[in-house]
């Protein structure tokens, strides 16, 4: 499998036709449903957390969406939910709170001050760089108890969601 940092510049024949049949699978499926899900699992190295990101939101006029340390079918359900409000014409709003069912205490929209360091597929896609990258929001979620990581008692070590702009892919 490739490099999770890949960004697309290759000569290996192998790597090439890899990442021209996930061109034509993310192509027909933002087709479909007008974006597509990516989730990328925890990294090798410490503190490289699993997370989530919306490719094609972009070309609807809206930032990515990206929710970081949830499980690949929380991931899903929760970026398929909210995007699927922003295809029908939502527009998300830093600091906007969403009553979402799939996290207990909600979410709240914020900015990804670093997308060019996340999205490396969103990027690739619209064939930018990623000094110019496509905007994105991070969906951060509340703990079970329904805190927030700026609440008292916020434990993030146990729930494992770094902050905007504090992690890379």
């Amino acid at each position: 499998m490739p490099d999770r940092r890949l960004s697309g510049m290759t000569s290996d024949p192998q790597t090439t036709a890899w990442l021209d049949q996930e061109d034509a699978h993310l192509a027909a499926v933002i087709r479909r449903s007008r974006f597509a899900v990516q989730y990328v699992g925890p990294g090798e190295q410490p503190g490289e957390p699993a997370f989530g990101y919306t490719i094609g939101l972009f070309g609807l006029g809206h930032p990515e969406l990206v929710v970081v340390g949830l499980g690949a079918t929380t991931t899903h359900a929760l970026l398929d939910a909210v995007a699927g409000e922003v295809v029908l014409g939502r527009s998300l709003v830093p600091g906007e709170l969403l009553d979402e069912p799939a996290v207990r205490g909600g979410l709240v929209v914020e900015e990804c001050p670093n997308p060019g360091e996340v999205l490396f597929g969103a990027n690739r896609w619209y064939r930018r760089p990623p000094e110019y990258s496509v905007p994105a929001l991070q969906l951060t979620w509340s703990s079970p108890p329904g805190s927030f990581p700026w609440d008292p008692g916020w434990d993030g070590g146990r729930y494992g969601q770094p902050r905007p702009g504090t992690w890379t892919a």
